[in-house]
């Protein structure tokens, strides 16, 4: 009977363990489920808003790198344009030669224009006089030895003077060809090299505009990435007010959770304790009743013995000893989560609660790793109702309880699973098994990593504490 009313207690307190957190949890579910989709986000845009630092990094690079072609170029032009200038000034100082040229050449022009006109003037002489000249005539057709004299020295004469002038013409006739091809040359040289040089700006120049357009392009590109990248910090800000506030909720949800688990724990306690003073009671009750009937029993029998022997009156009636009466068994409550922490699985301690470097820096390691296979089971340190189960960043397949234990609230964490075996709002019994050992998320190899947290559960993970002291 002790039994049957202690089950039919259990039971009752059982589903209302159930249904309380279970309606409870799903609203705590749902608000880390945004929290963990808002910190996706920030990471996401984070991912932007670096992608969109480097971009302007590399154009503020390039932009470096036309400016100091830009400035190497405008050195170039500079220096073509004092070039262009230097063989301009050389050009106008030829013109200025090719114009004192002229006035030679126009003199030499009159030159040979006279000796051409004194030579046709003597071929017409000739040419009248029988079309020869006899000097001999004119030497016998002397007078005297004096007049010979002087007619010689006048034909000698006119001979010198006609081969003087036919050597002046020649003479005169190829300096002048020579002066002409010497400036002509030198300007066509001058003016070839202002055209190369007058080439070579403008292709500079143009070189210039190009890159000008570069940069201006450049510039403008800057101004969207860095009006993207003010937007996407912008998004992030507001992702992270969104983000803490849902963690503020998630807290004052756990809490509210943890209050309710308390108040139950308790309702549960009061009813264990009336469900066990009732089954005291009754077992009393029988038991004054079966003491009733065995005194009962034991008249009759005396009764029964006194009157089949009249001698009995003489002798003295033998004591009957009254049959002891077992005091009823105390009935053994089940279990409860005012037990103290079990160990979630077996295994290897690998790596402790503090400090630690695993090979990518100092960190701060806010649990206890216990190394085992994939696939051993993990079970629940205490019992309590599941407040988070899924996958959670670093932590991988995690699954979070909530325990209220001698009025103080805990929560404890199984993280990098390799599969889940509850939900969200589920009750949890110490021992039950809720996971098995895995290596999702950040992690070495295949272990459960346990933290025990005094209060509920918060991102910041402010109040973990050392596993090792609840085992």
């Amino acid at each position: 009977m002790i039994s049957k009313w202690m089950v039919t207690g259990l039971s009752t307190v059982l589903a209302l363990s159930i249904l309380v957190p279970t309606a409870n949890a799903d609203k705590l579910s749902e608000l880390e489920q945004k929290q963990q989709e808002a910190q996706q986000q920030q990471s996401e845009l984070n991912s932007g808003i670096n992608e969109k630092a480097g971009q302007i990094n590399q154009n503020a690079s390039k932009l470096e790198q036309l400016a100091a072609k830009i400035a190497d170029l405008n050195t170039q032009i500079n220096d073509t344009q004092a070039k262009i200038n230097n063989v301009q000034a050389q050009i106008d100082q030829t013109k200025v030669e090719i114009d004192e040229l002229r006035k030679s050449i126009e003199e030499l022009e009159r030159k040979i224009a006279e000796r051409e006109d004194l030579l046709e003037e003597r071929a017409r002489a000739i040419q009248l006089s029988g079309g020869s000249v006899d000097y001999v005539d004119v030497l016998l057709g002397a007078n005297s030895f004096i007049d010979f004299i002087d007619r010689f020295s006048a034909v000698n004469t006119l001979i010198e003077a006609d081969r003087e002038i036919m050597r002046d013409q020649a003479a005169d006739k190829e300096l002048l060809a020579e002066q002409k091809a010497q400036v002509e040359t030198k300007l066509a040289e001058q003016e070839s090299r202002r055209s190369e040089l007058v080439g070579l700006k403008a292709s500079l120049d143009g070189q210039k505009k190009e890159q000008a357009g570069l940069v201006q392009n450049l510039e403008a590109e800057q101004q969207r990435l860095a009006a993207e990248k003010g937007s996407l910090e912008n998004q992030r800000n507001e992702v992270i007010e969104i983000s803490a506030d849902l963690e503020q909720q998630i807290a004052n949800e756990q809490a509210r959770l943890a209050e309710i688990a308390r108040k139950a724990e308790e309702e549960r306690q009061r009813k264990l304790a009336a469900e066990k003073a009732a089954a005291e009671a009754r077992a009393e009750a029988a038991a004054r009743e079966e003491a009733r009937a065995q005194a009962a029993r034991e008249a009759e029998a005396a009764r029964s013995a006194k009157a089949s022997s009249a001698k009995a009156e003489s002798v003295s009636t033998p004591k009957v000893e009254r049959a002891a009466v077992s005091a009823p068994k105390e009935a053994v409550a089940a279990p409860s989560s005012n037990a103290m922490f079990i160990r979630p699985v077996s295994g290897r301690y690998s790596s402790g609660f503090g400090g630690r470097d695993i090979g990518a820096g100092a960190e701060s390691h806010l649990g206890q790793d216990i190394a085992n296979v994939t696939g051993t089971p993990i079970s629940a340190a205490a019992s309590g109702y599941v407040s988070y189960a899924g996958a959670m960043g670093g932590y991988g397949n995690v699954v979070i309880l909530t325990h209220s234990i001698n009025g103080q609230s805990y929560a404890t964490v199984y993280a990098h699973m390799s599969a889940i075996k509850v939900s969200a709002g589920q009750a949890i019994s110490q021992g039950q098994t809720v996971g098995l050992v895995g290596s999702t998320g950040r992690s070495t190899g295949p272990h459960l990593h346990f933290e025990v947290h005094i209060g509920s559960w918060n991102g910041a993970r402010s109040n973990a504490v050392n596993p090792m002291n609840f085992f």
